[in-house]
């Protein structure tokens, strides 16, 4: 059993909530999210609010929360091999209830499939709020470019 390592980035502030599935190797060992250089996270979402890439925790943090943005991840712990979604089994959940009761979170999103197959089934029916599926900024995404990332990430501005 892997325990999710990263604690969730959030203030009374933040309008928008972004959950992954479950942090890479990398980022586990890296400590903050979307830790491995191949994934586009922090590439796409700079691009959507037209500021510059953060490169460390403290400003991928700062970034974060300038924009109004909550991020975690759906599963608390779970098996896994490697850092394969595919291979993810007996999940536990993240709590996102203290995220929900802080901030006036308008709106969820899902990065990706499995973080939306995840929500759908173990979150949705607790807190009753939809969540809207984002294409993943993984690198095992190469269908999506870096420009069909971004226009589709844009509805986290609304």
């Amino acid at each position: 059993m892997v325990t999710h390592p990263i604690p969730p980035v959030y203030n009374k502030e933040s309008r928008v909530l972004i959950l992954g599935s479950f942090p890479s190797v990398k980022s586990r060992e890296e400590g903050f999210f979307y830790g491995h250089p191949q994934n586009r996270f922090w590439k796409v979402t700079a691009a959507v609010f037209g500021e510059e890439v953060p490169t460390d925790t403290a400003s991928k943090k700062a970034f974060l929360l300038r924009n109004h943005i909550a991020l975690w991840d759906v599963i608390g712990s779970c098996e896994i091999d490697g850092s394969s979604d595919s291979s993810i089994r007996n999940v536990q959940v993240n709590d996102i209830s203290k995220i929900l009761s802080t901030a006036d979170i308008k709106a969820i999103y899902l990065n990706g499939q499995k973080a939306f197959q995840y929500y759908q089934k173990y979150l949705l029916p607790v807190t009753g709020r939809e969540g809207i599926c984002l294409p993943s900024t993984s690198p095992a995404n190469a269908a999506w470019s870096m420009s069909r990332l971004e226009e589709a990430w844009r509805v986290i501005l609304k």
